[in-house]
């Protein structure tokens, strides 16, 4: 009977401390892909607008800001890999799984996220927007 209850009292502990630990310990970043995708078009885009795009195996968020500028950002939160979205109204990208909020620049502002979003380069060859990683120094 001890055995049975103390078997009992693990499982519950168990069921209560891991979600905890996964709510503390955020995922492995893990690679995307490719270095360069075609992401969208010029005027596909209204200012002060974003869409989500596909970065190898990833989701990616390309935004137009207000001043005519594209910036392009990993889309998958740093907190528990959920699509992030660009919200217009406040000009920040926000998770809605748990509230988290980034710049334009990617930095988290407020929320459970532990770390910047990855920031992508963004370069427009003639109709195409071309989407890149960064390269390391």
């Amino acid at each position: 009977m001890g055995m049975l209850l103390g078997g009992g009292l693990f499982a519950s502990a168990l069921s209560f401390f891991y979600p905890v630990l996964r709510y503390l310990v955020p995922p492995r970043l893990t690679d995307m892909g490719g270095d360069t995708v075609v992401a969208g078009k010029v005027g596909e885009l209204r200012p002060n607008s974003g869409k989500i795009f596909r970065f190898g195996s990833r989701p990616g968020l390309l935004m137009l800001g207000s001043d005519g500028q594209y910036r392009a950002l990993s889309a998958t939160c740093t907190h528990l890999s959920c699509t992030v979205q660009y919200r217009g109204d406040l000009r920040q990208v926000w998770c809605a799984c748990h509230n988290g909020m980034y710049d334009l620049a990617g930095r988290n502002l407020s929320g459970p996220p532990p770390r910047p979003l990855e920031q992508y380069d963004v370069h427009v060859r003639g109709d195409e927007i071309i989407v890149s990683r960064r390269r390391e120094a």
